[in-house]
């Protein structure tokens, strides 16, 4: 699990992703409108291979909070914030893949 939290717009180190499948726990809080313009945070994911940027995974208008997603094949990643007049922080978390046991046993035809 990895978390960053900031103002304004920053970019994250680079990272190894395994999976390709990212859960984003964000929340944008303390709204400022400056010279009337609403806070916004959006969060890019990019290659960190070529630098391309590969999926939006936030587009926020305002403060609030919630989860997203990446979907993407197993990759080497980094984030791109871009932000203004909030604080924002989010948390990374990989997505696991596994069997559970001692479920039901499987159906026979």
């Amino acid at each position: 699990m990895r978390s960053w939290s900031g103002q304004g717009n920053a970019q994250t180190e680079s990272f190894e992703s395994v999976s390709g499948q990212l859960r984003i726990r964000w929340r944008t809080t303390h709204e400022g409108a400056v010279n009337r313009l609403a806070g916004y945070f959006r969060l890019t994911a990019h290659s960190a291979i070529s630098g391309r940027p590969m999926q939006v995974a936030i587009d926020q208008r305002g403060g609030g909070e919630g989860t997203a997603y990446v979907d993407q094949d197993p990759h080497d990643f980094y984030f791109v914030i871009e932000s203004a007049n909030l604080d924002w922080s989010f948390t990374l978390e990989e997505a696991v893949a596994g069997t559970i046991e001692g479920g039901p046993p499987p159906r026979r035809p």
